[in-house]
């Protein structure tokens, strides 16, 4: 269970850039989520560059907000000011996507791996609600995540969670308007941090076609039409 884990802290940050809509139910789960894990849990979103009343609604969903003018999601994920003063290795940091919903367990599932040693874990994205898009394109997604009963391949700053001591190791999210979760895998490889992918934590995030970092999901989607 969690206290096998070791962390005494969590902290998780939601980068949103224009995203009242979407974020209530972003952060309505990771309210949930954060409810029955027996550890402190902070949840920041940064608002970033928003012209709209994304920081407002956070702040009325009860989570922590930080203005910045950035455009960059790798500058949106800084995490470890939610925890000062706890040790980096106690401390567990996850990422989601304002556009995003964790299921119920997301926490309690990455601190299981935690706990048996893993630095970085990698969960899976689902899509639930397919409106605009080629009628091919489902299909199309489920053969693109198609990988049996191994580990997966894939990498999303939505679904993904990573030890303090191991982000520090890896130097950070990259100040990358795209790919910064690719990036801070690699470094963390190279680092020699344990990696697990793990198929059993899967989000459920939106298939909307305007992207909000270029070459990301929406990206992929885009190309798969």
């Amino acid at each position: 269970m969690i206290g096998t884990a070791g962390i005494e802290a969590i902290g998780v940050v939601v980068p949103a850039h224009n995203e009242e809509t979407l974020l209530p139910a972003c952060l309505a789960a990771l309210s949930r989520v954060a409810s029955v894990v027996g550890v402190p849990v902070s949840v920041l979103v940064v608002a970033d560059t928003c012209t709209d009343r994304t920081a407002a609604v956070a702040r009325a969903c009860g989570a922590r907000v930080i203005a910045i003018g950035a455009r960059n999601v790798g500058a949106a994920r800084e995490l470890l000011q939610l925890t000062a003063g706890v040790d980096p290795s106690a401390v567990w940091l996850a990422t989601t996507d304002a556009d995003t919903v964790v299921p119920p367990g997301w926490l309690q599932r990455q601190l299981r791996y935690a706990g048996q040693g893993w630095d970085v874990v990698l969960g899976t994205v689902t899509v639930a609600d397919w409106d605009g898009h080629p009628s091919h394109v489902p299909a199309a997604f489920d053969a693109l995540y198609e990988f049996g009963d191994g580990p997966h391949q894939h990498v999303h700053g939505a679904n993904l969670g990573i030890r303090a001591s191991a982000y520090l190791a890896a130097g950070g999210f990259r100040s990358l308007r795209t790919a910064e979760d690719h990036a801070l895998l690699a470094a963390a490889t190279e680092a020699g941090c344990s990696v697990l992918q793990a198929s059993d934590i899967t989000v459920e995030t939106s298939a909307r076609r305007r992207a909000r970092a270029p070459l990301g999901f929406s990206h992929l989607l885009r190309t798969l039409a």
